[in-house]
């Protein structure tokens, strides 16, 4: 299981939220700092989010996450704003990101991530974010009725092989995972699921583990050093 430390952008810094609230967000400094520090501590693989660009799309904080590029020299996946083929080539060409994470765009555009699994094979990352089991949209602003599980395995159709899965009600606030529905996703869809949302100590890295999962992103919880990412690693 890979940890991804997670480094999410606000105006340029670093920052963490609390269930996904813009107006709830606590600053840690320089985004490329943070990246360099998870890496100093062995972390395999970060986890970027482009907070402003996931609400507005576009690509709002492209000099932050070309900085973090620039300063690191592992893996990298992305989200926040990709919802054109525009936004995607930009991203794995001409600023080598290793993987994209498309949200919104999976719901309102399959097309696009069935054309983008095709010219990007292996480095498209469908991220679900779900409020009651619900697909969210928009920076977690729009609700859609889909059923999450339902969407991953469309998702499955078109050739997505790796779901990032955050439970909005989880997310930033140190509260626990939410083990049976990350379990469900893992079991019903037979798909590679990045566990997303709540990571808040080190029982809770090892419960995720038991749910059959690839991955888990952990935010606040390294911020606050809840959770201390070698520790972590050696789970």
């Amino acid at each position: 299981m890979i940890i991804y430390p997670a480094v999410d952008i606000k105006n340029g810094k670093c920052v963490r939220l609390e269930k996904g609230d813009m107006n709830k967000a606590t600053k840690y400094g320089e985004p490329y700092k943070m990246a360099k520090q998870w890496q100093s501590l062995g972390a395999e693989y970060i986890h970027l989010v482009d907070l402003d660009s996931a609400f507005t799309g576009g690509f709002k904080n492209y000099d932050a996450v070309s900085k973090i590029l620039d300063n690191i020299n592992i893996p990298v996946q992305l989200g926040g704003g990709i919802r054109t083929m525009e936004d995607i080539d930009e991203r794995l060409r001409k600023l080598n990101i290793d993987r994209v994470i498309i949200g919104t765009a999976a719901v309102k555009n399959p097309d696009l991530v069935k054309q983008a699994v095709s010219k990007y094979p292996g480095r498209i990352v469908v991220g679900i974010d779900a409020k009651d089991g619900k697909a969210a949209i928009e920076g977690w602003d729009g609700e859609t009725g889909i059923d999450a599980v339902t969407l991953a395995l469309s998702m499955k159709e078109i050739g997505i092989d790796t779901i990032i899965y955050t439970d909005i009600a989880k997310d930033g606030m140190l509260s626990g995972p939410n083990l049976e529905a990350t379990k469900e996703m893992v079991q019903k869809t037979g798909m590679n699921i990045i566990g997303s949302g709540g990571m808040s100590c080190q029982t809770d890295v090892i419960n995720i583990k038991k749910t059959g999962v690839s991955g888990v992103i952990v935010g606040r919880a390294l911020y606050t050093k809840d959770i201390d990412l070698k520790e972590a690693m050696s789970i």
